[in-house]
């Protein structure tokens, strides 16, 4: 008789909590920058590469707060002279007929020269230009990033391997693909410690850790595929971490989607992650360009979308989202004082401090004694 196969249990944000260390420090002390290959960055908060959060003026924006926000080189802004019609197009539409909309938009083919002009009027500003393509258009459309002066590449696909079997589609080599292009490569998304391993191994500056966590995306229900962000991240790090004793070659881990709270990105720091990618929570921002709306890159599909536009409405600046002041209790603002409080009191004086955090399982972390609070959402 066959042994039932025995599952795993597996861990998010809210599972979890983080113990507070023996030693404390002072917030203000605490060292956050990020670096990826020979750029730094002050903050570790990338904005995710989704056409509601970010366009020219936001990655501008983001870049002189210290931050990296990734374009979307399959997006409107590169398959149109003037995307900002067809964002407010999205976010006057009607739900029930938004993620059509959508999949016409999206059928309107990319344009190269769009590719050039939109990295040019980002670079103007004096700010590292982050694009995003995905593995299928990557071998054609990072060349033309790379010549009109992108700083970083990412490749991203709802999941990314280093082996992909296929019958009528060639393999991007990741290891060939990061040999050939003279920026750094962040590669992802990816939630396993094989995966991570064979991927890591290939040359690449990052990885993304995170399968459908993220509001707008809808994988999860209609694949049934993803594993929580804190186990996924453990994950990661364990692939990382073994990869650098072997090499010696440190390799950046970026936890992206399903934070939405300062706290949540403390888990993720403490889980392994050296920086947060985040986008609902972005498309939240006034500069945002879809108008308090937001939706994912699998979203256009013509088949099968694997996203729903989202309303999450105009809460403030992309500042007082990063940096407050606030007046917001539930840690929806002032990402970086909250990092930066959770470390102090941590006792992480660095964010690979803060790795090795002591995390525990607390299913009530978030309801325990907190009955006036629970009364108030009912």
């Amino acid at each position: 008789m066959a042994k039932t196969r025995e599952l795993r249990p597996a861990y998010g944000f809210d599972d979890v909590a983080l113990v507070p260390g023996n030693v404390t420090c002072d917030p203000a002390d605490v060292e956050i920058g990020l670096r990826i290959g020979d750029l730094t960055f002050s903050i570790p908060i990338l904005a995710a590469a989704m056409d509601a959060i970010v366009d020219p003026a936001f990655a501008i924006r983001f870049g002189k707060l210290g931050g990296l926000a990734v374009m979307n080189l399959e997006g409107v802004q590169t398959r149109y002279d003037r995307p900002a019609e067809l964002l407010t197009q999205v976010a006057e539409s009607t739900p029930d007929q938004a993620t059509a909309l959508l999949q016409r938009i999206y059928a309107e083919p990319i344009k190269p020269k769009l590719v050039a002009e939109r990295i040019a009027e980002i670079k103007a500003a004096d700010v590292p230009v982050a694009v995003s393509v995905t593995p299928l258009r990557a071998g054609d459309l990072g060349p033309v990033a790379v010549e009109a002066g992108a700083s970083v590449l990412f490749v991203q696909s709802t999941v990314t391997t280093a082996r992909y079997i296929s019958k009528s589609q060639s393999q991007l080599s990741f290891a060939s693909f990061c040999k050939s292009t003279p920026i750094p490569v962040v590669v992802g998304n990816c939630v396993g410690y094989d995966t991570s391993m064979e991927l890591l191994e290939s040359g690449i500056a990052g990885l993304l850790v995170g399968v459908g966590p993220g509001a707008a995306c809808t994988s999860r229900e209609v694949l049934g595929i993803g594993v929580p962000q804190v186990t996924a991240t453990l994950e990661c790090q364990a692939a990382r971490d073994d990869y650098f004793d072997k090499t010696g070659r440190y390799v950046v881990l970026i936890t992206d989607g399903g934070m939405r709270t300062g706290g949540d990105i403390a888990k993720a720091v403490a889980s392994g992650a050296d920086a947060v990618m985040l986008g609902s929570p972005f498309a939240q921002a006034a500069e945002a360009p879809g108008r308090g709306h937001n939706w994912g890159m699998a979203t256009p599909h013509a088949a099968l979308p694997r996203g729903t536009r989202v309303k999450v409405g105009v809460r403030g600046t992309l500042e007082q989202i990063l940096f407050g002041p606030t007046s917001l209790t539930d840690g929806t603002q002032n990402y970086i004082g909250a990092l930066r409080m959770s470390m102090g009191m941590c006792g992480a004086q660095t964010i690979r401090d803060m790795h090795r955090a002591q995390i525990v399982l607390a299913p009530s972390i978030k309801t325990e004694g907190k009955m006036y609070q629970l009364a108030g959402m009912r």
